[in-house]
């Protein structure tokens, strides 16, 4: 009876991080918010990472993000494709090398109106020493990389 129990609570177990896993948006997520919590428009208006608060929700793709303010919140809910990291908010770098890796949002650059996310500040710097040549490459791999399930921590 204790095996019949155990494998019962192992069958549900999985099932239930299969359905965490299912519901999850388009976008990296951490605790269940896009991007870590951080606010996409503080990116372009304030030049900075900010974290969102839980009262400023918007809900895009099946991701949900936090912002710092109605107003930021209302910004993103008008043109949320212009606030949106490119590559799902995974680390550009890593999309330019052909994998899926989380993200630091502290790590960031916004290049002609568009936001790049990366691993870390040394991943950064090395996304910085050829931008241009990053970003082709990791827009020829995103729609492969993008189907992939398995994220690099």
């Amino acid at each position: 009876m204790k095996r019949y129990v155990h494998i019962l609570s192992l069958i549900l177990c999985g099932m239930a991080l299969y359905a965490v896993n299912a519901s999850a948006g388009e976008f990296f997520e951490r605790n269940g918010v896009a991007i870590s919590g951080y606010d996409l428009v503080a990116y372009f208006d304030e030049e900075r990472p900010v974290k969102g608060v839980p009262e400023f929700r918007a809900e895009f793709r099946g991701s949900t993000f936090q912002f710092i303010s109605a107003a930021h919140r209302d910004a993103f809910a008008a043109d949320p494709e212009k606030f949106s990291p490119q590559y799902g908010g995974y680390c550009a770098y890593g999309t330019a090398k052909g994998y899926k890796a989380k993200i630091d949002p502290e790590a960031f650059t916004v290049v002609q109106g568009k936001l790049y996310l990366n691993y870390s500040d040394a991943v950064q710097t090395r996304w910085l020493s050829d931008i241009p040549g990053y970003i082709e490459k990791a827009d020829a791999n995103w729609p492969e990389v993008q189907k992939q399930t398995r994220v690099r921590e």
